[in-house]
């Protein structure tokens, strides 16, 4: 909350003849109506929606007030007398009102269906306001229902009295919330916009803001965590400090965990770092051991895949074709058929002739989902707001496709159409996810590598099984990655996480677009189709993007902490790697990682967790199989990277001493028919 007393509030809009029936209807007294005036002010960092009526003496004791933690407000009371006694000219300050955003109290009583609280003294008593971080949405009136009114539901469903706009409506007041908050209609109801839907807010270009002020700048970051990694979000993070700290050089030393809890905001939920939860030991040293050297082999070629094939076209040996290709990828040539069955696209036990027939089913099944948005009209467009949202999105995205690929060149290139086609009906195939940004960078590759619509379809609909988590509403993978991606790397260098941590760093939040679009913008084009062939083998582990992310972090640590980067510093670093990462050095020091982690005899038990390993050993690629890997290799030598002696984050729990080796499923989980 804005720290009271400060400077006064900026309006920045203003409306009278702003209306509430206090009476509900139920009297024809003239007193049922109370006119009033509508603020929207801005302080700090913080935008408070206001209410009161005209001929209220501001007396501020009667102010309502949602603060942050709405959830325990379920009566508005008022303030005690001697905290707003303080003065004629203070009271009819602003300043008053947003002293009395910290002094107001409140008292647990619970009402139902959603009506207004009672309040013992005339008009005031109607009076409030509210931030509006604390906003869950706006109802409207239907058109041509008499006067335009409004209700607003704060986010613990407290439903605040109806605004009835006597003079003129309620437009301009959207307007100006819409400069802060994106609103969109409930899917339930079209009177009722929602505050900070997915669809649009994940719309918004992260490149424009830089145009808008301070406070509207590190709203839409801390409301859109997507669109500020995907566009090179180290670029503002200057611009970023300087609005939070203002310009007096006496406040450029960031208080501790200023940035976490700035952050933690932009992902509700977000938690890591904190020793102290229950649930959780702190366990001191833990010696992982020697890290082996990891090689890497040459690609499976297109020969080695045809000898695996039986008479009638099924793989032999699932397990190991898939150590080959986690050891080497594949030849270009074979990544075609080999990608439909490491995404599940073909089962792995499927014959030649049955993977015809089923190109066939899902052909059919494609076209007659093309068919449904490509016959929609523009006025039936018009009025089917969430398809018209994600074709705006999906044109925006593909029209900032690479185009350094010759696959993608030119404005008018059929790779760009199929693009956006493709799109297009994957919001058909998932209405209710529809169209988030960064899904195009999921499809480029698909696309390119299958060069068909249908097969880079089906693909891309596996994959998106596989990372759909990553894009739903309430970001529930992200954080659970983050989380996890915490553990591991305080386990393996907890030196490294405390030094992150003092510079504000300790969230990681610089690699929320490695998660987010599995390294994408990070490698390049063709580097990345060579990276995701290995990860979708599902070995050595799982979650083994997480072991590539701390191998990354692990090979920046000298530099990082040697030249004593700071936020800024550690952020653009991070972002400036992009496209100059070897893939093939990442590989073999995540697999390195992975070997090491496994053959900790202490291994805490939520790393356990985190990699699948259940207490058992990691499946070691071509362990089985024999092969000279002398042939065709790249040499990973062992890391110096050191564990410090500080403490180790774990969850606590009963430790299963029974080692099992884990097994590959031969079969990837076929996608079946919609």
């Amino acid at each position: 909350m804005a720290a009271a007393g400060v400077v006064s509030g900026k309006v920045i809009y203003e409306q009278e003849g702003v209306y509430i029936h206090s009476s509900c209807g139920k009297t024809n007294d003239q007193d049922s109506l109370i006119s009033g005036i509508l603020r929207i002010l801005e302080k700090d960092a913080e935008v408070i929606v206001d209410w009161r009526p005209l001929d209220d003496a501001l007396d501020s004791s009667s102010i309502l007030y949602a603060g942050k933690d709405s959830s325990s407000v379920v009566e508005w009371t008022q303030a005690p007398k001697e905290r707003v006694h303080r003065g004629l000219e203070h009271l009819n300050s602003y300043e008053a009102e947003w002293d009395m955003v910290n002094t107001v109290s409140f008292k647990k009583k619970l009402h139902t269906n959603g009506d207004a609280p009672s309040h013992r003294n005339g008009k005031s008593k109607w009076s409030f306001l509210f931030s509006l971080t604390d906003l869950k949405s706006v109802k409207q009136n239907k058109e041509g229902m008499g006067w335009s009114y409004l209700v607003f539901r704060l986010k613990d469903d407290v439903v605040l009295p109806a605004l009835h706009f006597h003079q003129g409506d309620s437009k301009l007041l959207i307007d100006a919330l819409e400069k802060y908050v994106v609103l969109c209609e409930s899917p339930q109801d079209k009177r009722t916009l929602l505050v900070n839907c997915q669809s649009k807010s994940l719309s918004q270009s992260f490149e424009n803001l830089l145009d808008e002020p301070a406070y509207g700048l590190i709203q839409k970051i801390k409301k859109d965590p997507y669109t500020a990694t995907m566009v090179g979000f180290s670029k503002v993070t200057n611009y970023i400090f300087d609005s939070l700290r203002g310009s007096d050089p006496s406040t450029h030393q960031r208080p501790p965990s200023e940035m976490a809890d700035f952050l933690s905001d932009a992902i509700p939920g977000l938690k890591i770092n904190q020793q102290e939860e229950p649930g959780f030991e702190v366990i001191t040293r833990i010696d992982l051991g020697e890290r082996p050297v990891v090689q890497r082999r040459e690609p499976v070629s297109l020969d080695e895949w045809t000898k695996n094939m039986d008479a009638e076209g099924r793989i032999l040996n699932v397990d190991n074709i898939k150590q080959r290709i986690f050891r080497g990828g594949l030849s270009h040539v074979l990544r075609k058929q080999a990608w439909k069955f490491l995404l599940g696209y073909f089962p792995w036990d499927s014959t030649k002739e049955e993977r015809t027939q089923l190109q066939k089913q899902k052909t059919d099944e494609y076209f007659r989902m093309k068919l449904q948005w490509k016959s929609v009209s523009e006025e039936q467009e018009k009025r089917n707001s969430r398809l018209r949202d994600y074709r705006s999105l999906i044109e925006k995205d593909v029209n900032r496709t690479d185009r350094t690929n010759k696959f993608y060149e030119g404005q008018d290139n059929p790779g760009l159409i199929l693009l956006h086609d493709i799109l297009m009906t994957y919001c058909m195939y998932d209405f209710d996810l529809g169209y988030v940004q960064g899904m195009s960078d999921l499809l480029s590759p698909l696309l390119y590598v299958m060069e068909n619509e249908v097969d880079a379809f089906w693909c891309f609909a596996s994959y998106m099984d596989q990372m759909h988590q990553n894009f739903e509403e309430q970001m529930q993978g992200m954080k659970t990655q983050l989380i996890q991606l915490s553990t591991l790397l305080r386990l393996l260098d907890s030196g490294f996480c405390s030094y992150l941590e003092s510079q504000d760093s300790g969230y990681l939040y610089f690699c929320f677009r490695w998660l987010l679009i599995r390294f994408k913008r990070e490698f390049s084009f063709l580097d990345i189709l060579r990276l995701w062939e290995v990860m979708w083998t599902e070995l050595p582990c799982k979650n083994f993007h997480l072991l590539l992310c701390c191998a990354i972090l692990e090979s920046e640590k000298q530099q990082i902490m040697e030249k004593h980067y700071g936020f800024n510093e550690i952020l653009k670093h991070i972002n400036e790697l992009s496209m100059k990462i070897d893939v093939e050095g990442v590989l073999c020091k995540a697999e390195a990682i992975s070997l090491q982690m496994v053959k900790c005899k202490e291994l805490p038990q939520a790393v356990c967790e985190i990699l699948g390993l259940q207490d058992s050993e990691v499946a070691t690629p071509d362990s089985d199989t024999g092969e000279d890997e002398n042939v065709g290799i790249t040499s990973c030598p062992a890391s110096a990277f050191q564990s410090d002696s500080l403490p180790v984050l774990a969850a606590s729990g009963a430790r299963d001493d029974n080692r099992t080796q884990i097994s590959v499923s031969p079969n990837v989980s076929r996608l079946t028919p919609a």
